[in-house]
């Protein structure tokens, strides 16, 4: 990472020319981050790659009209003419009543240590190990007949936020990952599946060869798939997909959906939507979580948030301008760019454990679909309405029976989220997860 950018000074440079240029308020954003990427195939290595990065950007508001610029130039010329191009877009756009900068009260003053952050840059033959044996122990499972390769990666960013309203605060945060996905049997009879980890500091991740070992039986297990009948049966999401049904949550109770009028959730706050034992956390105070942040993009301080509690909706996810809009307070959601205005997204969300194992949840279904895999993107966030291609296994006897593949599972999310159950196995490996959830009366569309 460039050390030799002094980001505070340099934003507080940028919101002094903004001031006296015209601008009435302002703030500045500052990102920049370095990565780095090995990736093998057949145990030899195909690419390496570092990248690093460094962008800049202007918010200036003038009334109630506000514009953004960015730039990758942080030379004296090119901040003026930022500063110029900027105060003249603001000038001439639509009003927004509810745009503005947080107010000195709402801003954060407290940042808890979040462990966010591994100084330690790995070396390339630490990625190379990594990838590698991972990879050979996808290719040692009986059964793994090919591969589309192994990568691990790694990277850190660091954030810069100045105001005009007295905020000025960095933060730092780091990534290490590893990927492996392969094949196994022969001809029309292949099968692919995966498996990754991601963790912020390195130490935490899972050993390569369990990732690599998971990945290929995965794959085989696969093999020989069946066609399903259709049917209207429960539906058992794994982990590695049960997290997508919280993030169908999360659009629907995004604060600009929501002042919008486009969520099929937007009348729905403080009523029951899911059973007495659901809870879903948003989290940003979550200690080595992969989103985790003492302040969010406004400046604002960050919380732990129950959005569902006993079941019921208990709040959006705000910034500062879908607050405004609502009549509320932010709820220091706010994630930004260096391009565009800030926007309220969620953090660390997770649905949380319930009381039963995933075999005491699959126990007593006779027929049934295990999700393991899904495809495209069929939901209708104004109707709630969800559909999406699906593969996996098919339950028999309360017992996981033989693959299954080339279904579509149907519902609506109203449905589904009332007649959902999660089990006691909850696990942190992503932005948002979900232990296994069970979900009745959904319709399987097969053969």
């Amino acid at each position: 990472m460039n050390d030799q950018i002094d980001a505070l000074p340099l934003l507080d440079n940028l919101i002094g020319k903004a001031l006296a240029a015209g601008a009435e308020a302002a703030d500045g954003v500052f990102i920049e981050g370095v990565s780095l990427a090995l990736s093998q195939r057949l145990g030899k290595r195909e690419n390496l790659a570092r990248s690093e990065n460094a962008d800049m950007g202007l918010r200036v508001l003038i009334g109630s009209r506000q514009a953004m610029v960015s730039s990758f130039d942080t030379s004296p010329e090119a901040m003026d003419e930022l500063v110029e191009r900027c105060v003249a877009m603001a000038r001439s756009v639509p009003e927004d009543p509810f745009c503005g900068l947080a107010k000195p009260g709402q801003l954060a003053t407290e940042f808890p240590d979040l462990d966010g952050c591994d100084e330690d840059e790995p070396h390339t033959d630490t990625l190379s190990e990594r990838a590698a044996a991972a990879e050979d122990a996808a290719r040692a499972v009986k059964g793994v007949t090919n591969s589309e390769g192994a990568e691990a990666s790694w990277g850190r960013t660091r954030v810069a936020i100045v105001g005009s309203n007295g905020f000025r605060q960095t933060r730092s945060g780091s990534g290490h990952s590893i990927s492996v996905s392969v094949i196994a049997g022969e001809g029309t009879g292949m099968e692919r599946d995966y498996d990754y980890a991601s963790t912020v500091h390195g130490e935490d991740l899972p050993l390569p060869e369990d990732i690599g070992r998971i990945a290929g039986e995965k794959a085989v297990r696969r093999l020989n798939p069946k066609k399903a009948s259709s049917a209207q049966v429960p539906v058992v999401y794994d982990p590695r997909v049960s997290n997508s049904l919280v993030g169908h949550l999360a659009s629907a109770i995004n604060g600009s959906s929501i002042a919008r009028g486009t969520s099929f959730l937007k009348e729905k706050m403080g009523e029951k939507l899911f059973s007495d034992a659901v809870v879903i956390v948003d989290d940003p105070l979550r200690v080595r979580g992969l989103r985790s942040k003492s302040f969010d993009g406004e400046g604002v301080a960050t919380k732990r948030l129950n959005v569902v509690e006993g079941g019921v909706l208990k709040s959006w996810i705000l910034d500062l301008r879908s607050a405004r809009q609502l009549g509320l307070e932010t709820t220091g959601n706010a994630s930004r760019g260096t391009s565009s205005a800030p926007s309220p997204s969620t953090t660390n969300l997770y649905l949380g454990a319930g009381s039963e194992n995933p075999e005491a949840l699959i126990g007593d279904i006779q027929d049934g679909l295990y999700v393991t895999e899904l495809m495209g993107s069929g939901v209708n966030g104004i109707t709630g309405d969800y559909s999406r291609g699906a593969s996996g296994f098919w339950i028999e006897n309360g017992a996981v029976a033989y693959p299954v593949s080339e279904l579509t599972i149907a519902g609506n999310l109203m449905d589904m989220f009332a007649n959902l159950t999660a089990a006691d196995d909850l696990e942190f490996r992503y932005g948002t997860n979900a232990p296994t959830v069970r979900v009745e009366g959904m319709t399987v569309a097969g053969r």
